[in-house]
């Protein structure tokens, strides 16, 4: 495990579209299927790094909280699954229906969608606007692994509860940390 922090796709960047394979229902969506009209947040996450193991519950919980005002969420695999095959598909349709996951998990397999933005640990993420414009990437929150404190999803809350509120999120953010993915 390297430990990585993301980053920082330059705020202000349009999300890159895809077209990407659902492990849970074995579907493909492009991302104007999934966006939110209000905002939409972009999760690289995969199954096996302790980081995303760490925040899984406090993910389920984040979009279940949110998800009810109108914005979307979009897990991510970008994952080698040759190296790694705990992050395999089959692997990914057990985990989200075991966890709940509320949000589409999908497998980025030729991992162009992790490059396009420019995506680098799990877990990664990002909220985009309602024009797909990135208005934060960084950190869920302050909790890792071992340092005890709770996984509360601060940082993603407090710029989703700015855009509901049709405020602006503010420039300083803090990057995520997590395990390096795993490219081919």
């Amino acid at each position: 495990m390297a430990l990585t922090p993301s980053t920082m796709l330059p705020l202000g960047t349009k999300a890159p579209e895809f077209k990407l394979y659902c492990a849970v229902n074995e579907k493909q969506y492009h991302l104007d299927e999934l966006k939110s009209d209000k905002a939409t947040v972009i999760m690289f996450i995969c199954n096996h790094c302790p980081y995303v193991k760490h925040v899984q519950e406090g993910l389920v919980e984040l979009a279940n909280d949110y998800i009810p005002h109108g914005i979307s969420f979009i897990a991510i695999n970008s994952n080698d699954i040759e190296n790694y095959p705990g992050d395999h598909p089959d692997m990914m349709k057990e985990v989200a229906e075991r966890l709940g996951y509320p949000f589409p998990y999908l497998f980025d397999e030729s991992q162009e969608v992790a490059r396009a933005y420019d995506a680098a640990c799990t877990p990664d993420f990002y909220i985009f606007d309602s024009d797909l414009l990135c208005v934060y990437r960084g950190q869920m929150d302050h909790s890792r692994p071992g340092n005890g404190k709770p996984v509360t999803g601060e940082h993603i809350r407090e710029a989703l509860d700015k855009l509901l509120n049709g405020d602006s999120v503010g420039e300083e953010q803090i990057p995520s940390i997590g395990c390096n993915i795993k490219w081919k």
